[in-house]
């Protein structure tokens, strides 16, 4: 016998994924977001496993909940496409899981379904299930971090701003810089580091150089992007960030190619920035332009070597 209360809970589990569904992606793969959920705090994580095996509700009806709301309930549920069975008759080839954080609970009845995490953000996980023949072949989350950092030269003087971490190497100098933010383009990852650190304002000339590891500690055993920019001061009154600096200056770009007090990188690439202040930038510089992207309404940019123009107009 179930009991009225039981049975009342049940039916408000089961109303809670009325607004719940399943969007095909272009891939032939289905999103569901619990955030849609329409009553989170009523849905259990029994009532949640069972519509993802695409079981009915346990009980009957119960005073306060019509047989109408509770039928509605039930062909929401079982209409959704939903069922991880109906998903595989369906031909679709993966389920991506979208869980908030504060519904992580529900993480648990998807993973005895076979979800298997695929990434977490602050705010939400992300949980796959492969349903195609053979091995998955969804790509993985994120897999390098990409650092930036800026090599600002003063070209009236021959000088480039350089700075020692506080948190690193404190006794090598170094050229300013750090992580890239989400959506940020390579050259204002640049400027805005340079900026933070020293106070001094610059513009975006090029790219110089770009390391690759793998492996790397700082980046949680991920692969690592490091690239490093030519940039131009526009400002050169220094106030750089005590927290994350022990000493700021503008140094001869002959003086730090040749001493010992730089880290490896900083010393070949102010060895490759002295060669194009001398012989020319456009033998050294990595220019960028944009171009319109084939989805309609978006973007993006592309940096090779300057093209001459005699080329640029080759149909």
């Amino acid at each position: 016998m179930v009991r009225p209360w039981r049975a009342l809970h049940r039916a408000r589990g089961w109303a809670a994924l009325a607004g719940l569904q399943a969007r095909p992606d272009k891939f032939g793969g289905v999103s569901v977001n619990l955030a849609e959920l329409s009553q989170p705090l009523c849905l259990e994580r029994a009532i949640f496993g069972r519509w993802l095996r695409g079981l009915r509700p346990e009980g009957a009806t119960a005073r306060g909940v019509s047989e109408a709301a509770v039928a509605f309930s039930l062909r929401c549920s079982l209409s959704l496409a939903g069922a991880v069975a109906q998903w595989r008759e369906e031909g679709c080839t993966a389920v991506w899981l979208h869980v908030p954080i504060f519904q992580s609970g529900f993480a648990a009845a998807a993973a005895s379904q076979g979800f298997t995490f695929h990434h977490a953000e602050q705010g939400s996980s992300t949980l796959t299930l492969w349903l195609g023949e053979g091995p998955s072949r969804l790509p993985g989350y994120a897999t390098h971090q990409l650092g930036v950092a800026g090599a600002v030269l003063h070209e009236s003087t021959g000088k480039v701003l350089v700075v020692q971490d506080r948190n690193k190497t404190t006794d090598a100098w170094k050229f300013p810089g750090g992580l890239s933010n989400p959506g940020e383009d390579i050259g204002d990852t640049a400027v805005r580091e340079v900026f933070e650190e020293t106070g001094i304002k610059s513009e975006f000339k090029s790219i110089l150089s770009i390391r690759q590891q793998h492996e790397y500690p700082g980046a949680f055993g991920k692969s690592d992007m490091y690239i490093i920019c030519r940039l131009e001061p526009s400002s050169f009154n220094i106030s750089f960030c005590q927290q994350e600096c022990v000493r700021c200056e503008w140094m001869d770009l002959g003086e730090l190619a040749q001493t010992k007090l730089a880290t490896p990188i900083t010393s070949n690439i102010a060895k490759l920035l002295l060669y194009g202040y001398r012989e020319g930038f456009d033998k050294i510089d990595i220019t960028m332009r944009e171009f319109p992207a084939v989805s309609t309404g978006f973007f993006y940019k592309l940096y090779h070597r300057e093209l001459p123009e005699s080329y640029r107009s080759i149909m």
